[in-house]
Order: C-alpha cells, then structure tokens, then sequence
C-alpha cells in the first residue's frame, strides 16, 4: 500500500470526472475522498489523524441562497481534529478556493496565511472589502525562490485559470510562486456583487491593489503547509506544471513533518 492521501472538497462547485482525473495524475497515493457535510464528520471522527497527506479542495462554512450568502463554523470535533494533527507536525496543501473556506472561524485563514472574502468583514481586526476575482485569466507563473515544492518547475510557465484579489499575509509566509498580473480593482470582479446576482461587475468596488502571491508555504507550530491558488477547473487540473507543483507540495508536506511541541 502507498503513502495515504486525505482529499476534502465541496461548498464549491467543481467538474467531479476531471478533478478525480487530476487526483490521480499526482502520483502513488492511496487516496480517501471525502465531500462535505460528510467530509466535516469524518474528520471529526479522526480520518485525518494518520493520513500522510492532506489536501484542501472544499470551501464548507456557507449557504447561497435568492442573493445573500449565510455562514456557519465548523464543528468543535472538526476544529479539534485539525488543531491536534498540525500539532502532530502533519501537515497540508490547500488549493484555490480553501482560501475562502470558514468565514467563521479566523483561525483557518492564520493558518492557511489568507482569506478571501464573499462579504466585507473583519480580517485581523480590520475592516477589508469584499475580495475579487476573474475567471480564464492568462497569464505568466513566476518562482521566486528556491524550495523543494518548486523542484523541476520552470522558471516561469503558462497558466490559464481563475485569480483572486483578496488578503494575503505575506508577512507571515514564504513566498513560491507569483503572477505577472496587476492586481488592482478594474482587473477583478466584486464577489459580494456577484452573490447579489451581479456577475462580472466591478462598479463602485474600490477594492486597494493586492498581492500577486499565488502559492507559498507556512508552518503551523512543526507542521508545513503549502497553498497554491490554482485549480479552478479542467483546463488548470491538465496543466502538467500545475500538477508536478501539487504533487511536489504533498510529498513535502509527507515528508517533512516535525515533531510534537
């Protein structure tokens, strides 16, 4: 039996054939794939105890419904699960729209080292915008270090997917991978417009300039996490690059997992 995966999704629409398609090109990986609610449980219930890898492809925590949007919290069973396993020094990778997952509960976003917001809310303890995002964007994926998630990834590569103009913690994590895409209002779209029913519009939006920073890694206490913004669909689930950084990313995070502090 190979090294154990731990895949959680929905809470977001996904093509289900091509992404499974995309969770088998990355490599020898006994694979678990729960979707919420169900994910929720089982994780509470300890499926992520002694899964060598975790991946995060789920935004749980919200309702849309006729134009607002309602959130909840995870479970005190899920929040516990995950505190005990990075505690452990096993660690994750999450993709794309992880980084809008449980509006509720801000501890994720220290985690994971961002968020992206449906509504304007509090982000540590300021008042931020509604984030933004743009479908189908080409555009040129720079490294700009030096790692072992980055190992045998080209300088600069090709990626046509979706991006986000959100928050990002720059500060608190390593820099990977970034965009050459300006990051400034009138290249996004409102979220909260486009849960209003106003799809790819960015009128009196006066969201601030953002940080281009697709994919980096953070350590939670011993244990490494790595989040990467691709993966909004079929087209960047087949980008090979796309999957050798993926596949890379959860080896380390297998791999490199510290000790209990």
């Amino acid at each position: 039996m190979g090294k154990t995966l731990l895949v959680l999704s929905g809470g977001h629409p996904y093509e289900e054939a091509p992404f499974a398609t995309f969770l088998a090109g990355l490599g020898d990986w006994d694979v678990t794939h729960y979707v919420h609610p169900e994910a929720e449980e089982r994780v509470a219930a300890g499926a992520a105890d002694a899964a060598d890898a975790m991946l995060f492809y789920d935004m749980p925590g919200y309702t849309f419904a006729d134009g607002t949007v309602k959130t909840a919290p995870p479970s005190q069973g899920f929040k516990a699960a995950l505190e005990r396993r990075f505690a452990s020094g096993r660690g994750a990778v999450m993709m794309h729209h992880a980084i809008a997952g449980w509006a509720e509960w801000p501890q994720w976003s220290e985690w994971l080292g961002g968020r992206f917001l449906y509504q304007p809310g509090e982000v540590r303890g300021q008042s931020k915008l509604d984030s933004g995002y743009r479908h189908d964007v080409d555009y040129t994926a720079e490294l700009v270090t030096g790692h072992p998630v980055l190992e045998g990834i080209p300088p600069t590569f090709p990626v046509n997917d979706e991006l986000y103009l959100g928050e990002v913690f720059e500060d608190d994590v390593t820099a990977l991978i970034r965009a050459q895409h300006h990051y400034v209002a009138g290249n996004f779209y409102s979220a909260a417009h486009a849960v209003a029913g106003r799809m790819f519009d960015n009128s009196d939006w006066p969201h601030p300039p953002g940080s281009n920073l697709v994919a980096w890694t953070k350590q939670i206490g011993p244990a490494p996490i790595v989040y990467c913004q691709f993966g909004d669909g079929p087209h960047t689930y087949a980008n090979p690059v796309v999957r050798k950084v993926i596949a890379n990313a959860l080896e380390w995070t297998s791999r490199n997992q510290g000790e209990p502090q």
